[in-house]
């Protein structure tokens, strides 16, 4: 062949059109995986995303919950066992260990974790699926291009709290009944988990809370809202567990043992004493003692006028405390079950009118109810009760008080319900709550 014709060959080749589709075939296929690949490998990384952070939340909820009443290494145990409980240990491989819990504080306000190896108000854990741990979130499509895998990880701190209600307030599972002319002051908290009911003319400060699961089951006449100043901006929804009340025979025993955890900061290396009596009077008891009353078959213990104080007193009978009886200072238990277990006919002084100053309260706690007739006065005082607490109080005699019931919780009418904000009231019964802050 020519050189002419050699050169004329080679021009029509590189002209030839033919094949081309061929090529543009791949480059489109190519193209499609690639395209394909981050939407099926972008879902799947999206879903070990939420499986991960699910394990991360559960284990960060049961550190802080186990480590209540764990130390720090077997809460991390429990925490562990949870995260592997939510994940396939071959495909997800060990995300959590015992290294990415760490207790510590939360500071609220800066928003902030700090590690503090004894601590039991908050915990930070960090989840891990990567390459230096061997279980990275391996890729099904993008391996053609040569991304095998991507590295994941999520992070859940959660922090213990108190519910306001729990400290100034009536908390009762179920129904909380309110009747007529009482005023409640700002931060003041009625809660029911099933619905509170209230009559006419009440009053709810700026900032009082009346709160149930669902709005609509309040139950008010009417004019209700028209007769009921500011019910209406009070008004929230939520359900508490009431934790303080599953934790009674607990602190019961704690109580009966001197056991530091749960003894009251008046009481300091308590003397330990235990009588049997139908009727006593303040005399009769040892300050700074933990005492044990019982009653015999009469079933009753009366309690006459006086002021008791500086005392836990633990006992199985029904009390009955005598018009003009005042508790300062004094951890009062009946494990009696009647629904009259303490029972005030008038004139019942729990705590000190102390304008809300540190110390001088009473705590009364019963596995059955508590009821006062009349003329009930409560300062910087609380009363925890498995059954009804029913009273009528002092037109101007609550000032911090707090009532937990998992019952009713029944008021009759004409009550102021003072606020102390929490003051005075250091030595109430609570039980910490947990949540997600990060």
């Amino acid at each position: 062949m020519s050189l002419t014709a050699l050169r004329k060959h080679c021009q029509a080749f590189v002209a030839e059109e033919d094949g081309a589709g061929t090529i543009l075939a791949l480059y489109f296929t190519l193209m499609f995986l690639v395209v394909g690949g981050l939407a099926i490998d972008f879902n799947k990384t999206q879903t070990d995303l939420t499986q991960l952070q699910v394990a991360t939340d559960s284990a960060a909820h049961a550190a802080l919950y186990s480590r209540e009443k764990m130390s720090s290494d077997d809460a991390k145990a429990v925490a562990v066992q949870v995260a592997e409980s939510f994940m396939e240990n071959v495909r997800f491989g060990s995300p959590i260990t015992a290294e990415d819990i760490t207790f510590g504080t939360w500071d609220k306000e800066a928003q902030v974790f700090t590690a503090s190896l004894n601590s039991r108000s908050a915990v930070k854990v960090v989840s891990h699926m990567n390459e230096a741990r061997e279980n990275p979130s391996n890729n099904l499509l993008l391996k053609i291009i040569g991304q095998d895998s991507f590295n994941l990880s999520r992070t859940s701190v959660y922090s213990t709290y108190r519910p306001p209600c729990f400290m100034e307030g009536f908390v009762a599972d179920d129904v909380v009944d309110i009747q007529s002319n009482n005023s409640f002051g700002s931060g003041f908290c009625i809660h029911s988990n099933t619905y509170v009911s209230l009559n006419s003319n009440n009053t709810f400060e700026p900032g009082s809370v009346v709160s149930m699961p669902n709005l609509d089951d309040l139950d008010i006449p009417k004019s209700g809202f028209e007769t009921n100043n500011g019910l209406e901006g009070a008004l929230r929804t939520g359900t508490y567990r009431l934790r303080i009340l599953n934790m009674m025979d607990e602190i019961i025993e704690a109580l009966r043992v001197g056991d530091d955890e749960w003894l009251p900061s008046f009481m300091v290396a308590p003397l330990f004493d235990s009588f049997t009596a139908t009727k006593v009077v303040p005399e009769d008891f040892t300050p700074n003692s933990i005492t044990t009353v019982s009653c015999g078959n009469n079933g009753t213990l009366t309690m006459d006028p006086g002021t008791y104080a500086n005392l836990v007193i633990i006992t199985g009978c029904k009390v009955k405390f005598g018009q003009g009886a005042a508790l300062e200072d004094v951890w009062m238990v009946s494990t009696n079950l009647d629904v009259k277990a303490f029972n005030a006919p008038s004139g019942l002084r729990l705590g000190a009118d102390d304008s809300c100053a540190e110390g001088g309260g009473a705590v009364l706690i019963t596995k059955g109810g508590f009821n006062a007739a009349a003329d009930l006065q409560m300062y910087g005082s609380q009363i925890l009760a498995l059954k009804d607490i029913e009273f009528a109080a002092n037109a101007e005699g609550i000032e911090g008080a707090s009532m937990v019931s998992y019952a009713t919780i029944s008021g009759t009418s004409n009550m102021d319900m003072g606020f102390c904000n929490g003051n005075g009231q250091e030595e109430n019964l609570q039980a910490d709550y947990f949540r997600m802050v990060e």
